[in-house]
């Protein structure tokens, strides 16, 4: 009795020592041999029964009292270490062991203990404290705890069945084994005080029942069912599923850019793909579940494309409504115009492009200007010379350039989401059988996706910002339309020009913009169709495939190019109906001293003219030469505006609607005017033949120069406005017959010479293909013409006059001869690609031979390079 009273006063620290050692397995059998000593010791004292024991050792009623904490105590301990993390396997079947010695429970039991503290653990995962920082890590232990459950799981309760070889590598039904050790009968497993009675001698006064002791269990520990222990996994998933997408999503919320969302997903994938979790994870699935399992695809991978579509929605709708307030900060900053010499410079070149074009700034030429090649340097590389050839104003490269830096770091965020350059190409195929063994996941599987969400929402961007220029148009086009007076600084009308040029503008000043829409592969798309292009150009009859990107950016290109043409029409209506009227004003006014102010000077002509008889009669004419006053002045004030608001870069179709859009408000003045007079209507200055030769003359001059110009691959019109011949024939019927048919050939004459003439001062409105003259000059001509000429196309000045010295004289003239003979043979046109090349004047200037004394300027390095 002593020995059994010395061993009951010992084993509470050995329990404690054995709890702090987190061998709680231990912990419970000292306990159990405890209770198994306390009744042996009839220290259970009842109300009608006092143990004598206790009456004789009262230091053993504390023993009592204390030992009945211990069971709790350690059943609290073993629940909480099934929650660890990083626990082993082998402290988690003690752990479930320990529970099912002390409260005789089953193996499923055990089962349904060790998930239920899994999820707690899930639960108290979630609701940590989330900082951005530890994001990433909370996810990574999420995921890491639910393989690891499995995986213990598997370790712990499976058990192959029977014909079955076990995984040599894997350790399983711990549970079974571990219980089998600690209820073996005396002999087979290890006692309980197996290593204590080596270290004291009064053990061997202890009875065989203490020393022999060993834990039982009331119902024996079956292995769990294969059928169950799927079931009851595959529902603790699918519970735990839902708390997980919730509470993830929860934290993904303090994830505020793409990268880092990238981030938090690459830290996954190389948790998943460590050889310590991904070595046995199919097999452990397969045996476990019957079927894989991915937790990227199966938990996570939703949530990420839901958290990275919500930051590109909020992203490119804050540039959205940036890009509106930029809009209608500009259009403000046009309509309170800051007067000239003031601060708002940028603002004074909307009002004139002229002055634009014509203003030095040090950004005109790029640094590297001198020693860089046009076809080495970047594309995105503008200057400021380049941007006044297009006539993109500083207010238009400033909103461009901000709506493109914006678009540029969101585009920068997202490409982190994405695969790297170098692997661009290789994520275009699918992936190799190898590739998916060595991961765990294919991370960037949704990379199509990711830019179809980018794409999409970006034209919803663009279309915000045409919707917000769409209504800004009516706004001004109503304001317009109210108020019947024109004037070049109005704001409304500016406003217009503005925002024509800014929709025409877009596509080539935001590259990032094409590049959001056109995706990550967008430049190599690029690349392969110029090289298809080239294939084709050498014959190739198979046509090339578009792009699906690419079709989407041209719809954009189109969209803003129409936006751009409606701008540009209301301008082109406003400023029509605006000359016109004046000029309508003044064509109407037939008092005589109206007429006179814009009559112009007449040339006097000597004709030839046989009689009857056969003699020849000398008589002269007069005929008009110039197109009177007002007309001169509509044409001026036209060609003015056109180029006050950048002609040189106006759509060819805008140019075109333009003037017809003139000549359809031309001819019904003049349809007035002529139907006036014919009904003989009262005025102050009758229809004469002069008033009308020279109405005539306006009129055919006026055609002249706002008839449409003849588009590239079309044959010129030859029928003219039948309004426009109505027209005349009325002016033609106030002429007489006889007189008419001798004023019109010099009459054509004249306007011809006119049309030349002018052709230079109306160029913006005449085209280059009216100022071509025919170069039928006789070679053996007397006039003293030196002139060379420089290409057989249609180009502005087709004869350019040289000087030559007296040296030069000599050589042209023996080379004369050589010319002569040359124009007698027939000489093949030469190719179009070559006569419109680039330099293609230099290239034959440099061809000509020159004396080696006097070094031609065109023969220089650093200006032929020019020409390239």
């Amino acid at each position: 009795m002593a020995a059994q009273i010395k061993l009951l006063l010992e084993i509470p620290e050995w329990i404690w020592s054995s709890m702090e050692s987190a061998q709680y397995l231990r912990a419970t059998q000292l306990y159990l041999l405890c209770c198994h000593l306390h009744s042996l010791l009839q220290l259970e004292s009842s109300g009608s029964h006092y143990s004598p024991v206790l009456s004789r050792f009262p230091i053993l009623v504390r023993q009592v009292a204390a030992s009945g904490h211990f069971r709790s105590t350690i059943l609290l301990e073993s629940k909480s270490l099934l929650k660890g993390r990083a626990v082993s396997d082998q402290a988690i079947a003690e752990a479930l062991a320990s529970i099912m010695l002390l409260e005789d429970s089953s193996p499923r039991q055990a089962l349904a203990d060790f998930l239920l503290a899994r999820k707690a653990s899930i639960q108290q995962h979630l609701n940590q404290p989330h900082h951005d920082s530890g994001i990433k890590a909370q996810v990574c232990s999420l995921v890491e705890l639910l393989a690891t459950t499995l995986y213990q799981a598997y370790a712990v309760f499976y058990t192959p069945p029977e014909g079955q070889l076990p995984d040599p590598t894997l350790s399983s039904g711990l549970l079974f084994t571990t219980l089998e050790t600690s209820t073996a009968p005396a002999g087979k497993g290890v006692k309980v005080l197996h290593n204590e009675m080596k270290s004291g001698s009064w053990f061997k006064y202890l009875p065989s029942s203490v020393t022999d002791f060993q834990p039982v269990l009331r119902t024996l520990a079956r292995p769990i069912n294969q059928d169950h222990l799927r079931d009851t996994l595959l529902q603790w998933i699918n519970m735990c599923k839902e708390d997980i997408k919730s509470g993830i999503s929860s934290l993904l919320v303090y994830v505020k850019s793409l990268k880092g969302l990238a981030a938090i997903r690459d830290a996954v994938w190389e948790l998943l793909t460590s050889e310590s979790l991904s070595q046995h994870w199919g097999f452990v699935c397969q045996r476990l579940l019957e079927h894989p399992l991915s937790f990227w695809e199966d938990f996570l991978q939703q949530l990420f494309l839901d958290r990275l579509q919500a930051l590109t929605k909020e992203g490119l709708d804050g540039i959205s409504s940036s890009s509106k307030q930029l809009l209608v900060s500009a259009l403000q900053e046009l309509a309170a115009r800051p007067a000239p010499g003031g601060q708002g410079r940028a603002v004074q070149f909307e009002y004139d492009i002229a002055s634009f074009l014509w203003s030095e700034a040090p950004s005109d030429l790029l640094s590297d200007a001198a020693w860089v090649s046009v076809s080495n340097r970047s594309h995105l590389l503008k200057s400021g010379l380049s941007m006044k050839a297009q006539a993109l104003t500083p207010c238009i490269q400033g909103f461009c350039g901000s709506l493109d830096s914006k678009l540029k770091i969101k585009l920068d965020d997202l490409l982190s989401y994405l695969p790297p350059e170098k692997n661009l190409k290789e994520s275009a195929d699918p992936p190799t059988g190898s590739q998916l063994r060595n991961s765990a996941f294919d991370r960037y599987a949704d990379a199509s996706t990711v830019e179809e969400s980018l794409r999409e929402h970006c034209l919803s961007c663009v279309r915000y910002i045409l919707s917000c220029v769409q209504s800004e148009l009516k706004a001004a086009q109503d304001r317009l339309q109210s108020s019947s007076r024109y004037s070049p600084l109005d704001s409304n009308l500016n406003s217009v020009l503005f925002m024509a040029r800014l929709c025409q503008s877009m596509g080539e000043l935001c590259p990032n913009l094409k590049q959001c829409i056109m995706g990550k592969a967008g430049d190599h798309v690029t690349r392969e169709t110029s090289r298809i292009g080239k294939k084709l150009g050498k014959g190739s009859s198979k046509a090339p495939e578009v792009n699906p990107a690419q079709a989407r950016w041209q719809e954009v290109r189109e969209e803003l190019l129409k936006h751009s043409m409606e701008a540009y029409r209301i301008w082109s209506i406003t400023v029509s109906k605006a000359l016109v009227h004046r000029f309508t004003l003044t064509l109407h006014s037939d008092t005589a001293g109206s007429i006179l102010a814009t009559a112009t000077n007449w040339e006097e002509l000597e004709i030839q003219e046989e009689t009857e008889t056969g003699n020849s009669v000398t008589s002269k004419i007069r005929l008009p030469v110039q197109p009177s006053w007002y007309v001169q002045s509509l044409l001026f004030h036209l060609c003015q505006e056109v180029n006050r608001v950048g002609g040189h870069a106006l759509p060819k179709v805008t140019l075109q609607e333009l003037l017809k859009g003139f000549l359809d408000e031309l001819i019904p003045a003049y349809n007035e005017l002529t139907s006036n007079k014919h009904n003989k209507q009262d005025s102050a200055f009758p229809m004469t033949q002069n008033r009308s030769l020279q109405l005539l003359f306006d009129l055919r001059y006026l055609t002249m120069i706002l008839s449409a110009r003849q588009e590239e691959g079309k044959t010129p019109r030859t029928q003219q406005d039948p309004r426009i011949q109505q027209v005349i024939e009325a002016l033609e019927s106030h002429i007489d017959p006889f007189d008419l048919d001798v004023f019109t050939p010099p009459l054509n004459s004249n306007l011809h010479r006119l049309s030349q003439r002018t052709s230079v001062l109306l160029g913006l409105l005449t085209g280059t293909e009216k100022m071509f003259t025919s170069r039928s000059t006789n070679v053996n001509s007397q006039e003293p013409y030196n002139i060379l000429p420089l290409s057989s196309s249609q180009i502005r000045f087709g004869l350019l006059p040289l000087s030559m010295s007296s040296s030069q004289r000599a050589k042209s003239a023996t080379r004369g001869s050589e010319v002569k003979k040359s124009q007698r043979a027939p000489v093949s046109a030469p190719r179009v690609e070559e006569t419109f090349r680039p330099g293609n004047l230099f290239r034959q200037l440099a061809s000509q031979e020159e004396e080696p004394a006097a070094p031609s300027l065109f023969k220089m390095g650093w200006l032929s390079s020019m020409t390239k």
